[in-house]
Order: structure tokens, then sequence, then C-alpha cells
């Protein structure tokens, strides 16, 4: 920057400093209050360490040896069923019909939408079940492929939650509370362990619609107080995976570059005044988009994959913003080491018509969560990456509404689900945990939301008691105060 420019701008940044004083020394007030810290133009923990106190250092480095050095989320929005999936009961088709007993319904929470309800029968699955891989493990004839790949996943049937309502137990599942404003757990391990490819995020964010009309936000994928740059980027389908990223016509990329050069100079000059952590966030977004501009339309063109690879993952692989689709993107950024991809289907809320929602969920989802695994199996990259099936919530083993064969669906049940992990560090082949007759209650191993969340720390080398920072006077974790590593099942 040439010497005039800089005076005129120091110039005009006095005046605005004497003539907006008040409100100036105001916020410097307010962020000292707030506990705001001096953030990074750079995307690697150490560079951000340099420039941040002690106690709110990123680690840089695993506390100890990792298993995953990435993790794949397959977040199925909604609840879905884990009678008609997971749970093999014979006790609800002895007992269809009747009214759940008293002791199994004991203190669990039910939701607003049975308050009203009289009756609660219980209902039999709308699903048969096979046993399926080495151990004979019981897979609803509604997920086939999932029972391809049973001897390769760990399937914990005793996870519960605390929440009951899907916005409060969706964040909860990814942030460790129930309310909004805290970081998820991608963007907690954006920021801790920084980036494996600089020309892509570390955190991406995918969405796939699958009917039904619970939504979702985007405080799910919140960098919460960390520094904003954390935050998860969405790819979305269509021509511009992500909005505002392409080139605008006029320029080549040595006009764009030196643009860059030159905002990013006066942002630096600005942040020598203010000591803005934001500032620095605004230069490392910019600088990766400007990365992303010659990465993202290589790594989410499939064109050039073979036809086999995409008979893997179902006829509904060549539509962006499908499921389908999205997986086998998840796929391809596991292959230029993104840190943290999540997936979203929404379409698991099913309080009525039951039968007719849980068919379509799994037609749209089983086939390509099954080719992931297997895909990332074959590539030798399933060794350390993190594969995890599972939603916010389970449902109730008792009918929500008038109990028919064709329209019966089941309320929200916080006291017992069922996720799967594969890969990473995660026993395959392996049940845990236990529910009751009617798999209403956990009664063996139980895992709650926080000890799920530690162990998936744990198995990115990560202790969870130690990774804190600190906000408001707070030092704050993803697992907030509670959590225990579920050591049974890690290899």
């Amino acid at each position: 920057m040439n010497e005039e420019l800089r005076q005129l701008l120091l110039s005009q940044q006095r005046r605005d400093f004497l003539r907006g004083s008040v409100l100036g020394l105001g916020t410097l007030v307010l962020q000292s209050l707030m506990g705001c810290q001096k953030g990074t133009s750079e995307s690697t923990p150490a560079a951000e360490a340099a420039q941040v106190p002690d106690e709110n250092r990123p680690l840089g480095k695993p506390h100890f040896a990792p298993k995953a050095k990435r993790v794949i989320y397959l977040f199925q929005s909604g609840g879905p069923s884990q009678m008609e999936l997971f749970e093999y009961k014979p006790k609800l088709t002895e007992m269809h019909g009747q009214e759940i007993p008293p002791s199994v319904v004991g203190k669990n929470r039910i939701s607003g939408m049975v308050s009203n309800q009289y009756s609660f029968p219980l209902a039999q699955p709308a699903a048969t079940f096979s046993q399926r891989g080495a151990n004979g493990t019981y897979i609803s004839d509604l997920l086939p492929y999932t029972g391809q790949i049973v001897d390769d996943i760990c399937l914990v049937k005793s996870m519960y939650t605390e929440q009951i309502n899907h916005e409060p137990a969706m964040v909860f599942m990814q942030t460790g509370n129930q309310l909004s404003g805290r970081p998820c757990m991608g963007s907690w391990l954006s920021y801790g362990l920084g980036s494996l490819n600089e020309n892509l995020p570390s955190f991406i964010v995918m969405l796939s619609k699958g009917g039904g009309d619970q939504p979702i936000s985007s405080s799910a994928w919140s960098n919460g107080f960390l520094p904003s740059h954390h935050q998860g980027v969405q790819f979305m389908s269509g021509k511009d995976p992500v909005l505002y990223l392409s080139s605008t016509g006029g320029l080549d990329r040595m006009d764009r570059r030196r643009a860059l050069d030159f905002i990013k100079e006066l942002n630096l000059l600005q942040n020598e005044t203010w000591q803005d952590p934001e500032v620095d966030s605004r230069l490392t977004q910019y600088e990766m988009a400007y990365r992303m501009q010659a990465a993202v339309p290589g790594v989410t063109d499939i064109s050039q994959e073979p036809q086999y690879i995409l008979d893997m993952y179902g006829p509904d692989v060549k539509v962006p913003g499908s499921f389908a689709y999205n997986c086998l993107l998840a796929r391809r950024l596991a292959e230029q080491d993104v840190r943290f991809v999540q997936l979203y289907h929404l379409g698991w809320d099913h309080h009525g018509s039951l039968s007719k929602g849980i068919r379509n969920a799994t037609r749209q989802t089983d086939q390509a969560s099954a080719a992931l695994v297997q895909d990332l199996k074959m590539r030798g990259l399933l060794d350390d990456t993190l594969v995890v099936w599972g939603g916010e919530f389970g449902r109730t083993s008792f009918c929500q509404g008038k109990l028919t064969p064709e329209a019966f669906g089941r309320d929200h049940h916080p006291g017992a689900f069922t996720m799967w992990m594969a890969g990473g560090g995660v026993k395959p082949g392996l049940v845990y945990g236990e529910t009751d007759d009617f798999a209403h209650n956990v009664v063996q191993n139980p895992v709650h939301v926080h000890d799920f969340q530690a162990t998936l720390l744990h198995l990115l080398g990560i202790d969870h008691e130690q990774f804190t920072y600190k906000s408001q006077g707070r030092r704050y974790r993803l697992t907030d105060v509670h959590g225990h590593v579920v050591k049974d099942i890690l290899v």
C-alpha cells in the first residue's frame, strides 16, 4: 500500500473515531465484558494459537493418537422409529392393540401431541425382520442394504436424550445444549484441529429433503461463540454448490487475486485500529472463497465416476440434492481430507401413516448409506473415517392417534433410540446396549447424548474434558459438564 493512501485512510479513521467515540468506546467495553478474543487470518490451529490468549488456544494437535481423521455424519432428521428399523421385539406383535403397561411408561415424558390421548395401545412394527451378518443380527427388511453391511457397523441400541421436541433435540445432539447459540461438533473440530485441506472448508454441510414439514435451522451447524470462519459451509444443489462463489464476468483470476490482496491490506489496517476478531475471520473467509473457486467445481463433478460406483449409490445418485448424491459427494470430500461432513436428511417424522412414510424414508437413504460405507472401505478410507447414522430421538412403542393398519403413527420418544457407527476405531459387527421388550426403556449399557459426543471426540484424539473455550467468563465444552467415553465399542 502506498503511503499517501495509508495516510488518507488513517486520517479518515481518526475522524470516524472522534465522531463516534461514545459508540466506539462502548463497543470496546462490551467486547471486553463478553470476553471476545482476537481471531486469526490463517486456517491452521498453530497460526490461530499464536494470536489468542493461552486459555482459548486451539489444540493444534490431538491430545493422543487418534483412530479417526475425519467424520461423515448422516443425520436422519425427525426421529427414525427404532421399532421399524433395528429393534426386533416379538412382544409388540403379541400385545398389538393392548394398552402399554403403566410400569413400562414409568416416568417417561410424553409430548403435548398425545397429552389429550386417553388410550395408548401398543403397535406392532410396520415391517418384518431378518437375521443378517455373521452374528445373526436382526435388521428390518426395510433396510436390505444396511443388512449387507451389518458386520461393518456398530449398532448402539441404548441411546437416550433429554429433549422431546425436534429443534432442541437436534441442537442438543449437535451442540451439547438444547438452546441455540453453542458451537456444533463440526465447528469444535474445525477450531481445535484445523483443516486437512487448505483449499476446502474443514466443515461442510449438505441437506436433502425426504418429505414432511419438519424444518431444520442453520443453528445445527453454527460456530456459536467460536470464530465465525469455523461455521459449517453449506453446499447447495444445482450448478452453484456454494452461494456467491462463482466468478463474475470481466475479471480473470489474477485480477481477483490483486483485488483480494488490496482488500486484505485495508482490512489489516482496520484491524490495527479496532482489534476486531471478526476482521481476521473475514480475511480467512475471503482467502478460502478464493481457493474454493478452483477446488469446488472439481470435487462436486461426479461425471467421471465409474458406472459401478453410481449403481452402488442407487438411482437417485445423479439427482443434485438427493441423499444419494450427497453421500457420494461426502465420499469425494473424505478423499480430499475434509475434516467434518454433515448430511441432514429430512423426512423421518412419522406421527401418522408411518408405514408409508418410513418406507419412503428408507427407500431414499438405505442404499446410499450402505454404499458410502462400502465405498470408503474399498478405498482404504474407512479405517480412519468415522461414519455416524442416527436422528435426534426415537419413537413411542404405543400408537399416536387411532390404531389402524394403514394410518397409525408414533410420537417422539427420548427414552430410547438406535444409532450406528462404522470405521474410525469403532468395533465392527457389534450390537451394544439393550432395551426392554417394548423398545421403550434402556435396560443395559445406556448411552447419553453427551457420552456419544465424548466418544466421537475421543476417536479423533481429543479428551472432551480438556477441550474448552472461555466465553463470557465461563469455560465451555461440547459435552457441557457431562459425558463418558463408551470404551466398550472401541477397537
